[in-house]
């Protein structure tokens, strides 16, 4: 057994695609500014053994950070957070829709079952001395059966 880190993150970058408001989606979490538009990052934030695992295998909590980013430096200022608060909608609603990420995880962990809530957070980052908005989804997916244990 082993988790399908490709297929899982595969699945987690074309739902955000299929939304149709990204220009580019990075599967890193960049070390240089994005481009024009609204960017996505997707990369994994960490990984533990979840309390549901059965007696013979350990269960994994995934989680991702899928982060937008567009700049501060657009016309008209006000419509910034209402585009980003759009992309976030067609976001949680691909990932809670397709709760399962086409049959790859045990689900998307909504609520925090199993530790950390599906979630977001605005702020603001600078990165190549650019102001960029940013919104940060903590997107949780439990995996079955991911390791074998030995008696």
């Amino acid at each position: 057994m082993a988790v399908d880190i490709d297929g899982v993150l595969n699945a987690i970058v074309s739902h955000a695609a299929a939304t149709g408001y990204l220009d580019q989606i990075n599967q890193h979490e960049p070390k240089n500014r994005p481009g024009h538009g609204i960017t996505a990052a997707v990369w994994i934030d960490h990984i533990r053994p979840v309390q549901s695992s059965g007696l013979d295998s350990t269960s994994v909590a995934m989680v991702f950070n899928v982060r937008l980013y567009t700049s501060t430096l657009q016309e008209p200022q006000d419509a910034i957070d209402p585009e980003m608060v759009r992309v976030i909608d067609a976001l949680l609603g691909a990932y809670i829709g397709d709760f399962t990420l086409g049959g790859l995880v045990r689900g998307v962990d909504v609520r925090g079952i199993e530790g950390q809530p599906l979630d977001g957070q605005a702020g603001y980052l600078k990165q190549d001395e650019v102001l960029y908005r940013v919104f940060t989804i903590t997107l949780p997916v439990v995996v079955n059966d991911a390791w074998d244990e030995e008696a």
